[in-house]
């Protein structure tokens, strides 16, 4: 999929020349620069003390379990909430006066499933203060970026979960955002849809958005060029991708899949781990085991000695939530 510009002669809008003045001078712009924010909900504390810092053009992934505080974060940092203390800035600015520089993308859907793609765009442009003519403008050039040209007629309700997100996504680039932030926005898609979505994203990155993402899948935090871990109210860690897996000192991992999981199962297999812990996913195990050619025909006599079948074993490099879980002793997902 192109993410294609269609007004590639069109003079820049303010948000544009303010990114492109400040690259032109050397001067390296955070997007977001969290000092110390705090946020409690009565007795619940969300946030104990974050920082942050993501620069201008960067994609980066905040990874964590439900509960781990990340959505109170990027709704701090969309100015939908303000902070209990600490201080945030996006390029520069408080969150509130920078709303036309954010684009965000909650959770749950927002465009009305009554509407077509086009009616969608056109009332939140006009929403955000555009004029009829220009929302108009601005929601045709946004269905042709986002491939949904051919649907921009059609209601919503027709839209696939893939289609409906990308529609969500144009309504959050209007002209002068700068920053996208995205919350968990490949949850309930099919494999295929969530790859094409996570293309889609790429491609608007690489026109010098900068991209914030939550999310607790793993893979979709691959793409990004930083990954910051997030549990309990803080970032715990935070990387390159890349860097995070090869300084865990992880080095193989076992998946093991299963006909029964049970606890005298996972005591068999926590013996092979190198670790001693053993992280259960929706299918079965997985296991952090160097010596994986010796482990695996013991692993199944084992088993086989419980009446569980072995249904698949394979060996894999290690995963960000291979890596989260050594950090944390959490699942970033729900089993």
């Amino acid at each position: 999929m192109k993410f294609c510009d269609t007004e590639l002669d069109a003079p820049l809008n303010r948000a544009d020349r303010f990114s492109l003045q400040t690259r032109e001078k050397g001067i390296m712009m955070n997007a977001i620069a969290a000092n110390g924010l705090q946020k409690s909900f009565g007795d619940v504390e969300a946030l104990r003390g974050v920082n942050l810092r993501v620069d201008d053009g960067e994609f980066y992934a905040l990874m964590g379990p439900n509960g781990s505080g990340k959505t109170t974060l990027v709704s701090i940092l969309a100015s939908v909430i303000t902070p209990t203390s600490g201080k945030a800035e996006i390029f520069g600015r408080k969150p509130q006066e920078a709303r036309n520089m954010i684009g965000f993308v909650p959770q749950g859907s927002f465009s009305s499933p009554m509407l077509t793609g086009r009616e969608n765009l056109v009332y939140f442009a006009q929403l955000f203060g555009y004029s009829k003519n220009e929302a108009e403008k601005i929601a045709s050039e946004q269905l042709l970026k986002m491939g949904l040209s051919e649907a921009a007629d059609r209601l919503v309700s027709d839209y696939s979960g893939g289609m409906r997100k990308k529609l969500e996504v144009a309504t959050a680039l209007f002209p002068e955002v700068r920053l996208l932030i995205l919350d968990e926005p490949s949850t309930g898609l099919d494999p295929s849809a969530r790859k094409n979505f996570l293309g889609m994203i790429e491609e608007v990155n690489s026109t010098g958005v900068t991209v914030l993402c939550v999310t607790h899948i793993g893979e979709d935090a691959e793409i990004a060029s930083k990954v910051g871990f997030m549990d309990e109210g803080v970032i715990i860690a935070e990387d390159k991708p890349e860097m995070l897996k090869r300084n865990s000192g992880l080095e193989k991992v076992l998946h093991a899949e299963t006909s029964i999981k049970k606890e005298a199962i996972a005591n068999v297999l926590v013996e092979y781990s190198d670790d001693r812990r053993i992280l259960e996913t929706e299918k079965g195990y997985r296991i952090c085991c160097n010596n994986p050619e010796e482990a695996i025909p013991d692993i199944s006599r084992q088993l086989d000695r419980l009446g569980c079948k072995l249904l698949r074993i394979e060996t894999s490099n290690p995963s960000l939530e291979d890596v989260f879980y050594k950090l944390t002793d959490k699942s970033v997902r729900r089993v």
